[in-house]
């Protein structure tokens, strides 16, 4: 095993899903499992999950590692795809980009099913209409950061399974939240399909076990583009985008609406405020510490958040948690449709699983118009700021507009808590893309301006 374990230390930095970059991973084995090829005359190709814990991370980071070993004179593949070879004969392929595992996983989560190791088993869900598993060809898409993504197409439906790489204890809210929107009759995700559940040894106390989601699939949408792709273009066209941003603001609000029906609300209390605030407050003095700028705004952004604290706050409800224009497709004939409902995927589970406030996505929303604007400014600088701005004035608008009236939200008199969402959400922006895009910290700074002087609009 001492040998399996260095192969992946050294194939795994590579990896665009790899947390800890820059450093070599410390790796314990926590288990595996194992699954049956799917096809007979494939039956040669061992097909095994690790999961192994790199404890030189703070927190240690858990992963999934699915592999499909072959005899070395058999594998003929891009190297990043070979993992390597522990023992003479054997090669390791990474699993999404092997037939035998993408075949497996198929099986598993549209038949059910489950695959067995030490203190380990994973089990099959699939949904009640879930297609059958015929034969599809699989492909692995490109450019995730965190995940990775296997599409399936036939004659039929395509389908999408997204493979957890980081594990964490409790449902997937990716999985949770969509397929009961879905089962609900929801236009605005995608079919749900299936999805997987793992038990392993509990890493943390290496006493009893934990329960965590493994993979998750549905209803694959071909051929469409996202929102910040469709909105970017009509930025840098002049198109006007107001009717675009209304229905999207009517869409998110739907979402809404059916969240708050499906799942329990409950009234926000003292302690959530007090959190929220102090949440503020903490990011704030980071941001303070790593961009000087904003220390001369400190008054003025503290003073929004006191008048936050003195609103009435609405109800908790579940939420996307990390919504922005990147989260939603266009979909020709159906609308705006609403993916990832992962949240932010470096937060612990119970973190993600934890009602919120719907505000945190529309601030979420109207930070993505201002990033419109903000990146159509930085690579066309010859063009006209004022006119980048005024789009994403309208944009924002339109959006707050539409989600008004099909939310019923008095959204005047959450004016002052939306605009120290916003503002907070400005604030972490100028932190990240200070240590990440140097470049584009113009971005949130205007924002971070603008946000001190005046509220966000509403519609």
């Amino acid at each position: 095993m001492d040998s399996t374990l260095a192969c992946l230390a050294a194939w795994m930095p590579r990896q665009r899903w790899y947390a800890a970059k820059g450093r070599p991973p410390s790796l314990r084995l926590v288990s595996w499992w194992d699954l049956p090829a799917p096809d007979a005359d494939d039956a040669d190709a061992r097909i095994r999950t690790y999961l192994v814990a790199d404890e030189g991370a703070f927190p240690a980071v858990l992963y999934q590692i699915p592999v499909v070993a072959r005899a070395t004179e058999t594998v003929d593949g891009p190297p990043d795809h070979v993992i390597g070879s522990p023992e003479p004969g054997t090669t390791f392929i990474d699993g999404p980009y092997d037939p035998a595992y993408a075949g497996a996983l198929l099986r598993l989560v549209t038949s059910g099913g489950r695959g067995k190791g030490p203190r380990a088993v994973a089990v099959g869900h699939p949904a009640p209409d879930a297609p059958g598993d015929d034969p599809r060809s699989a492909t692995v898409m490109r450019g995730e950061q965190s995940n990775t993504s296997l599409v399936y197409r036939s004659n039929g439906m395509p389908i999408i399974c997204k493979v957890y790489r980081q594990l964490h204890a409790g449902l997937n809210p990716d999985i949770e939240l969509p397929t009961a929107l879905a089962e609900a009759g929801s236009v605005h995700v995608p079919r749900a399909v299936g999805w997987v559940e793992g038990s392993w040894p509990d890493p943390a106390t290496a006493q009893g076990t934990v329960t965590g989601s493994l993979a998750c699939a549905q209803e694959f949408l071909p051929d469409v583009e996202d929102a910040w792709r469709v909105a970017l273009r009509a930025a840098a066209s002049g198109e006007d985008f107001r009717a675009a941003a209304r229905a999207l603001g009517a869409a998110t609000a739907e979402v809404h609406v059916s969240l708050a029906e499906l799942f329990p609300t409950r009234a926000t209390s003292p302690a959530d405020r007090d959190a929220t605030a102090q949440s503020w407050r903490r990011r704030l003095a980071i941001a303070i510490a790593e961009v000087p700028e904003i220390a001369r705004q400190r008054e003025a952004i503290e003073a929004v958040y006191r008048r936050a604290t003195t609103a009435v706050w609405p109800d908790h409800q579940r939420i996307h948690g990390d919504y922005h224009l990147g989260q939603v497709l266009h979909v020709p004939g159906r609308g705006w449709v609403l993916l990832d409902f992962e949240g932010e995927p470096l937060r612990p589970m119970s973190e993600r699983t934890h009602a919120d406030l719907a505000l945190r996505d529309v601030a979420g929303m109207l930070r993505s118009f201002d990033y419109v604007a903000g990146s159509l400014r930085l690579d066309h600088p010859d063009r006209s700021a004022e006119t980048a701005r005024e789009w994403a004035r309208s944009a924002r608008a339109a959006f707050l507009e539409g989600y008004a009236m099909a939310s019923g939200a008095d959204l005047g008199a959450d004016s002052s808590l939306l605009a120290a969402l916003e503002l907070d959400k400005a604030v972490y922006e100028a932190i990240y893309e200070t240590r990440n895009r140097p470049t584009w910290v113009t971005i949130p700074l205007r924002a971070i301006e603008r946000l001190v002087e005046r509220p966000a609009p509403v519609g």
